[in-house]
Formats: structure tokens, sequence, C-alpha cells
């Protein structure tokens, strides 16, 4: 399903369209450019963009530059999560509610039509992303619940990372186009 939405007033068009495995390396280099965002495997984002394509994105602006991307799973013998694992927004399309919108559009597609809940893991310092899914509870009239997630001393980077407060939003319902 190929979407077109503009984001806020004001803002560039942009199209939503299911990923395939060329997209990969894109997404690899807009969380390598992110800053932010770990930086895992080009070939995992060729992988997820290949057999995820139900549940993950990429946003296109109309010059067919990449605007954004998400990643995300329903876990094995939890069909009504989806698991958010990664999404960015390119600098360039940040500010028009791009991230928000490219979650709805997730939630609404087929692949989702048992999801009641979202999760994702998020560290402390992404204010960013912590605001994003505060917004999706507010749109989706739900609650959201922060547990901890993965601690620190999980990864293998000698204490450089912090620990992911796993985000748990709903129940909602979200009806499937």
């Amino acid at each position: 399903m190929n979407t077109t939405r503009r984001s806020a007033a004001e803002s560039p068009f942009v199209t939503f369209n299911k990923p395939a495995a060329r997209d990969g390396q894109k997404v690899w280099k807009l969380v390598k450019d992110s800053g932010v965002l770990d930086v895992n495997s080009a070939y995992s984002y060729i992988m997820l963009c290949d057999y995820f394509a139900d549940t993950c994105l990429v946003a296109r602006a109309d010059n067919g530059e990449l605007a954004g991307f998400v990643t995300a799973y329903i876990p094995p013998n939890r069909q009504d999560t989806l698991f958010v694992w990664q999404i960015a927004v390119s600098r360039s399309y940040r500010g028009y509610g791009l991230g928000l919108n490219m979650l709805l559009e997730v939630l609404e597609r087929e692949a989702c039509r048992e999801v009641r809940y979202l999760e994702a893991t998020i560290s402390p310092s992404n204010q960013a992303s912590r605001a994003l899914f505060r917004r999706l509870s507010d749109q989706l009239a739900t609650k959201i619940r922060v547990s901890e997630g993965y601690t620190a001393e999980l990864f293998p980077t000698e204490g450089s990372h912090e620990d992911e407060e796993l985000f748990r939003i709903g129940p909602f319902n979200v009806t499937a186009q």
C-alpha cells in the first residue's frame, strides 16, 4: 500500500511505502546520520526491509529522498503487540509530525489488525522518541506504561550504553484499511 500524506500544514508531501530489500542501505545511512540511534549492520536493515515489510515503513519525499522510516515487527506468540525497533526522520523533514504519522500508518495496515499494544525501548536521553511515543498514546487515547526494559549491563559497550526503558502503549483499537 502506498499512501501520500501531508504531515502538517506547510509540510512536504511524503509517500509511505512498504520497504524492499533495496531500501535497507538507505535506512542504515539514515540511522548512521541520526547520531542518536544504535547503528546495526546494514544486513539487519536489509533483512528487516525484506522479511518484515508488512510492519516496517519507508517515507519518501516527492524528490525520492528517504524522509523517514519505521522498523517494527510483531513478536512471535504476541499477535496483539507491535514492537517498534527503530524510527527516524531525516533532519530535513523534522517538525512536521512525520514520526507520528508513520506510526499511525503502520498500525492501520492489515498486518496489524490484531495489534492492541505498541512497545518500544527508549533510553532516558532520547527525549525526542519519548515525546513521540507520548504523543502517540495521546492520539490513540490510551495509556502509556514505562517499565524496566534492557539494563545497560546487557550491552557489550563497556558502560557506554544507557538503560533502555520499555514503553508500552495500549490497549487501543486501530481499524486496518
